[in-house]
C-alpha cells in the first residue's frame, strides 16, 4: 500500500477520532450521518501525504487535513441543497432526509468546526496555513456563485468554465497539498508547486467527474447517471457541444435545454446522441489529458524522493482513469 493510500484509510479513523458529535443531537445528527457516509478522503489524504513527503511523518498536518475534509463535506452539504440532488454517496441527501433548515444549520456548525481544527497546528506555521485555509474557503465560494450565475446564461464560454471549477474544486485540493507541505517543512518553492499541481489534478478531476455523470456506471459513481443533462448544468461536455454543434444540432439541443416537460431518459439519451456524434467524450478526455502531462511536468521539479514523486504520479494516474 503506498503513502497516499495509507492516509485514506487513516483519515477516515481520525475524523471519528477528531470529530466528537454532541448535543443538540438535531444539530449534529446531520453531521454525524454525513460523517458516516465515508467519501474519498482525498483532500485529507493529500494534506498528510504531503507532510510525509517532506517531514517523513504526516500525522502532524492530520488536525488540518480534517479540517478540510470536514469543510469539503460542508460545502457538499449545501451545495446539494441549491443543485436540489437527491443522493450523496447512494444515500439521501441531507435535506431530504431532516429538511432543508437542518441542512443549513448543520453545514454552517460544519464550517466553524472545520475553522476549529485548522487552528491546531504548528504556532510556526500558523498564520500561514490560516492564511491560505480561508483564501482558500473564499475562492470556493466564489467558484459556487459562478456555477450558479451560469444556470441563467446561454454564453458561457469553456475558459470561464474551466474557470470556475479552479475555484470550485481544484484550489481545495492544491490547498490541501501546500498546507500539508508547509507543515512538513517544505520550501516556498516546493509548496507553489505543489499546489500547481494539486490545481492541474484537480482540474483533471472535475472534468473526469463531469464526464462519470454522463457515461459512469451509477452503481460505483454513486449519483444517478444524467443528473447534469437533466438540470442543464454548465460542463465542458455541454459547452463543447454548444460551441461544434452545427445549426441542426444547435435547434435539437436547445429544445432540450429549454423543455419545461421531459421524460428523464428520453432527454439524457438525446442529449448524450448529440455528444456521441460530435466526439465530445473524446474531447474531454484529451483536455483531461491536458492537464495530467502537465501534473507529471511538475512532479520532476518537486525536491522531494523519487517513491514519493512516484506515489504522486500514480495518484494522477488514478484520478485521469477513476470510475467513481
Amino acid at each position: 500500500m503506498g503513502v497516499i493510500e495509507q492516509y485514506i484509510q487513516h483519515a477516515g479513523e481520525a475524523m471519528l477520532r477528531r470529530y466528537q458529535p454532541r448535543e443538540p443531537r438535531l444539530l449534529y445528527d446531520p453531521i454525524d450521518y454525513v460523517i458516516g457516509l465515508g467519501g474519498k478522503r482525498l483532500r485529507p489524504a493529500l494534506c498528510m501525504s504531503a507532510c510525509h513527503f517532506f517531514s517523513g511523518d504526516g500525522k502532524a498536518a492530520e488536525a488540518a487535513a480534517m479540517g478540510l475534509e470536514m469543510f469539503h463535506n460542508f460545502t457538499l452539504l449545501h451545495d446539494d441543497i441549491m443543485d436540489h440532488a437527491t443522493m450523496r454517496r447512494n444515500q439521501p441527501t441531507v435535506h431530504l432526509k431532516w429538511n432543508e433548515n437542518a441542512a443549513i444549520l448543520s453545514g454552517d456548525a460544519m464550517m466553524i468546526l472545520a475553522s476549529q481544527m485548522m487552528l491546531d497546528v504548528p504556532d510556526t506555521v500558523l498564520k500561514t496555513v490560516q492564511t491560505i485555509y480561508l483564501q482558500t474557503a473564499l475562492e470556493v465560494c466564489e467558484g459556487q456563485q459562478y456555477d450558479m450565475d451560469f444556470e441563467t446564461r446561454d454564453d458561457v464560454t469553456v475558459d470561464e468554465y474551466l474557470s470556475m471549477i479552479r475555484l470550485k474544486t481544484a484550489v481545495l485540493i492544491a490547498a490541501s497539498l501546500k498546507i500539508g507541505a508547509m507543515i512538513g517543512g517544505a520550501s516556498s518553492r516546493d509548496a507553489d508547486l505543489i499546489y500547481q499541481f494539486g490545481i492541474n489534478i484537480g482540474l483533471a478531476f472535475q472534468l473526469q467527474d463531469d464526464y462519470l455523470d454522463v457515461y459512469g456506471d451509477p452503481e460505483t459513481f454513486g449519483k444517478r447517471i444524467g443528473g447534469d443533462i437533466v438540470s442543464n448544468k454548465k460542463t465542458f461536455l455541454l459547452l463543447a457541444c454548444q460551441k461544434l454543434a452545427n445549426s441542426e444540432q444547435k435547434e435539437k439541443l436547445k429544445y432540450w435545454l429549454h423543455a419545461a416537460d421531459f421524460d428523464r431518459q428520453e432527454k439524457i439519451d438525446a442529449v448524450v446522441a448529440l455528444y456521441d456524434q460530435l466526439g465530445i467524450a473524446v474531447l474531454s478526455k484529451e483536455k483531461m489529458e491536458t492537464y495530467y502531462m502537465e501534473a507529471l511536468r511538475i512532479i520532476e521539479m518537486l525536491g522531494i524522493e523519487l517513491q514519493y514523486k512516484d506515489a504522486l504520479k500514480l495518484f494522477a494516474s488514478h484520478t485521469l482513469f477513476r470510475t467513481k
